[in-house]
Parts: structure tokens; sequence; C-alpha cells
């Protein structure tokens, strides 16, 4: 008398289909379609990563370039006022109080 072991019986029973015994041409096709799909994606992914990354690094040396170009502008124009201002100090009284009066002025209609 022979018996059967749990263990053989559920191997027996739950055995898995060899590719030899499965015929799905549509699956295969599938399959493959998403996986050249997905390479397609990954790959135009990667260039716009790139190109993105490159775009940033160029925007980012541009404008480190601007404001350097900024501050030498900005000290060479303060230096230029500072020298006006100590030449013609009754100019520069003058200008100020007009300034003043305008803002004052303009800031006195808005309410």
């Amino acid at each position: 008398m022979t018996t059967s072991t749990p263990k053989q019986t559920a191997s027996n029973s739950k055995a898995a289909p060899q590719k030899s015994d499965v015929d799905a041409p549509f699956t295969e096709k599938a399959t493959s379609a998403a996986h050249e799909a997905v390479d397609s994606l990954s790959s135009r992914a990667a260039t716009a990563e790139s190109s993105v990354r490159h775009g940033a690094s160029s925007s980012a040396q541009t404008l480190s370039e601007k404001q350097l170009e900024a501050r030498i502008k900005m000290a060479e124009y303060s230096g230029k006022t500072r020298q006006l201002a100590s030449e013609n100090p009754l100019a520069t009284a003058g200008i100020a109080f007009a300034a003043g009066m305008l803002v004052t002025s303009l800031l006195g209609r808005r309410k």
C-alpha cells in the first residue's frame, strides 16, 4: 500500500505551467511592446533631464555673471554719486528737498 504525502500531492496539483504548455502569442507581443515603450520613454526622459540640467546650469552661470556686473556698476555709480554730492552740496540739498516734496505730495493724494 502506497500513501502519498501532502507535500507530494500539493506539488502535483499546483504544478506551474511550462512555457511549452502555454501558447500566448498575444501576451508575448504585448509584453514586448510594453518593454519597448518603457525603454523609449526612459531614453526620452533621460534626454529631457539632461537638457533641463544643462539649461539650469547655464542659467545659474549667466545669473552669477549678471550679478557680478550689477555689483560693479553699483559700486561705480555709488562712487560717482558721492563725488558729485561732495562737489555740489547745495544742488544735492535742493534735489533731496524736491524729491521729498514730490513723495509727500504723492502720498498725500492717496488718502
